[in-house]
């Protein structure tokens, strides 16, 4: 379609009718493994419902906008700096290609063009994540996430052409893994390396509904899990597994669990980030029938983490009005129900160096709404939640650049913006 308005709706209508399936399906309980419990001696994050009260002119009064810095994409999906210092932004198209934004300018030939190898035949397919090597000054790697012809999850990493900066090389492919996908749904996507130099893989849960694969608390498969895995080597296997890994010396009840995963019970990740300057992991994780949520994992919390998927759906058992046990499980920071929202866009907190009142200051939003908030610790061990930009866009993701300014795509409409401070 050419009609990205017309895309919009469908991607909507189809969400919609997945949701009615859910709601109109009495769910199954699969059968899974108990809730994983930390270690002992360790404790899961402390969490909570945020506070959704009026911000003050102490913290977050501010009067933020966006100012467009690139138009008529197609179906922008990512944004980020590649943290060479070149200043370039990198714009991630659905369909399979990725484009430079430099100097007010958007380069007319894409930096990568995979479109060919690339399946965006529904909404939640496509090219989806880019993640540049922490090194890639020096050794030109970067990694993408994408949806292959049989619908299949790729990671894979490629190379910049070693005559051209601007452009990488398509030849230079090498898959790192590819995970079969039950439905065409739930297919995360997000690439971000930590600041242990790991590469984080977000996964859904196979897609459906109601966990119908019973993916989110299987420790045998890769999907509904955050996985971390080293791939600074060269060789075959095309990664290794970081020794620290929270299962490489654990059984969960007796099973083995896949050496990649890092966490468990996720339904699916759509976007992630670390904050640059604390290493905190910040999780947007899409809801199914009521409820959007937030997860925070602090730098230095303790493995191994259960996020509840589908034992919990935000602070709530799952279905809603049965009873769970949410001992071990890493509950969110935040939940918001789906009143005028459906999808939950996870963001970053700014680090930027414009607008020193946003220090500290995590943004996200709603894929529907187009509505951005900011959260903030309240001071007092809580959260505080603000509403501070009403807008009509399908914001799809938020990125950042290398000096830690934030923007944010709009996927119907093919723009992408930056977020700025009118003090």
């Amino acid at each position: 379609m050419n009609d990205w308005r017309q895309f919009r709706i469908v991607a909507l209508a189809i969400g919609f009718l997945l949701f009615t399936l859910a709601a109109c399906t009495p769910p199954t309980k699969n059968p899974a493994p108990q809730p994983i419990l930390p270690p002992t001696g360790d404790t899961a994050p402390e969490t909570g419902q945020a506070d959704e009260t009026e911000v003050g002119a102490d913290d977050l009064a501010m009067d933020v906008d966006l100012v467009a810095i690139a138009e008529g994409l197609n179906r922008p999906l990512f944004v980020t700096g590649a943290g060479d210092g070149s200043q370039r932004i990198f714009i991630v198209e659905q369909g399979g290609t990725i484009r430079i934004w430099r100097d007010g300018d958007l380069s007319p030939t894409p930096f990568l063009d995979i479109s060919e190898r690339v399946n965006d035949n529904a909404p939640e397919r496509g090219l989806l994540g880019l993640a540049f090597a922490p090194d890639y000054a020096s050794s030109g790697r970067f990694f993408v996430d994408y949806t292959d012809a049989e619908g299949a999850t790729v990671v894979a990493r490629f190379a910049v052409d070693p005559n051209d900066p601007d452009r990488a090389d398509p030849a230079s492919e090498r898959q790192v893994l590819r995970i079969e996908q039950p439905a065409s749904n739930h297919n995360g996507g997000m690439l971000a390396f930590g600041p242990d130099g790991y590469l984080y893989i977000g996964t859904g849960d196979g897609g459906a509904a109601n966990d119908k694969f019973g993916n989110g608390q299987n420790p045998e498969t890769l999907l509904g899990k955050m996985l971390r895995i080293d791939v600074s080597i060269d060789g075959d296997p095309p990664y290794a597994i970081p020794p620290d890994n929270p299962w490489v010396e654990m059984d969960w009840n007796g099973v083995d669990v896949r050496d990649e995963i890092w966490a468990v019970g996720l339904r699916n990740p759509w976007r992630y980030s670390f904050d640059r300057a604390t290493g905190d992991l910040w999780i947007a994780d899409v809801g199914q029938r009521l409820y959007e949520e937030i997860d925070l994992i602090p730098a230095d919390a303790s493995g191994p983490f259960n996020f509840g998927w589908p034992i919990m759906e935000g602070n709530h058992c799952f279905p809603e009005n049965t009873e769970c046990d949410p001992t071990g499980l890493v509950l969110p920071v935040l939940e918001y129900g789906h009143e005028g929202a459906c999808s939950v866009t996870g963001g970053y907190v700014y680090r930027g160096q414009d607008f020193p009142r946003l220090n500290g200051v995590y943004f996200y939003s709603d894929y529907c709404s187009g509505d951005i908030w900011t959260l903030v610790p309240d001071g007092a061990g809580g959260w505080r939640n603000a509403m501070i930009l009403d807008t009509n866009m399908s914001i799809s993701s938020f990125g950042q650049d290398d000096r830690g300014e934030l923007y944010v795509t709009d996927l119907s409409e093919g723009g992408v913006y930056r977020i700025v401070l009118d003090e």
